[in-house]
């Protein structure tokens, strides 16, 4: 058991993050409860409010971390390499969201309701987790891409960031959609998220790094 105060919150906050990333792999977001992730953690229910006052707050914090890996991810990719082509860093940038699947299925539930029901220090460090992201993307462009603009460059960051809302629901169709479209004679492809990605990607490279 860690030793102080400090120690115990941070190893109890994590304990409830990681018992509400269990219960999302098989439960939906609206679906789970506070109840649900205290009984997935080895103190009282009741003692999850010391730490988190909403199920929002809960989901922000995973939210934040998966952020966090990325972020992580995409640094790996700055250092890694001296130059790349845009193939090349398609493949890679596609890779690091192929890794972070949970991110992406984060994306795709409501995020107003998450930040609305969070406190405002929650808030702040879920969004700078997030600007940290949208930081190493940019140093990505500017380190490998030297002869885009800087108006170039915004315009793939807000081309690039709000697509990634979209790509999850695109490549987890449940048997139940399919039987949906089926019925409703729409034709559909299941693509990767590394396929979906990376055409994204290069895409918007080719037309921005010209």
């Amino acid at each position: 058991m860690p030793k102080g105060s400090e120690e115990l919150t941070l190893a109890r906050r994590e304990e409830i993050v990681n018992a509400c990333a269990v219960l999302y792999e098989t439960m939906g977001f609206k679906e789970i409860t506070i109840r649900d992730i205290g009984e997935k953690t080895s103190f009282t229910r009741t003692s999850i409010y010391n730490y988190f006052q909403t199920k929002e707050e809960i989901f922000l914090a995973l939210f934040q971390r998966e952020y966090e890996l990325w972020r992580e991810d995409l640094e790996a990719v700055l250092h890694g390499h001296d130059r790349m082509s845009i193939e090349e860093f398609s493949d890679a940038l596609a890779r690091t969201l192929e890794r972070r699947e949970l991110l992406l299925k984060l994306l795709s539930v409501n995020l107003y309701d998450m930040e609305a029901n969070s406190r405002m220090e929650r808030l702040v460090a879920f969004k700078t987790a997030y600007g940290d992201s949208m930081g190493a993307v940019t140093r990505c462009l500017e380190k490998f891409f030297p002869r885009m603009a800087e108006g170039d460059i915004q315009r793939f960051i807000y081309g690039f960031f709000p697509f990634l809302f979209g790509v999850y629901p695109y490549t987890a169709v449940t048997d139940k959609q399919r039987e949906a479209l089926r019925e409703a004679r729409v034709s559909s492809v299941t693509l990767s998220i590394y396929e979906i990605a990376r055409t994204l990607i290069e895409t918007l490279l080719r037309g921005l790094s010209r």
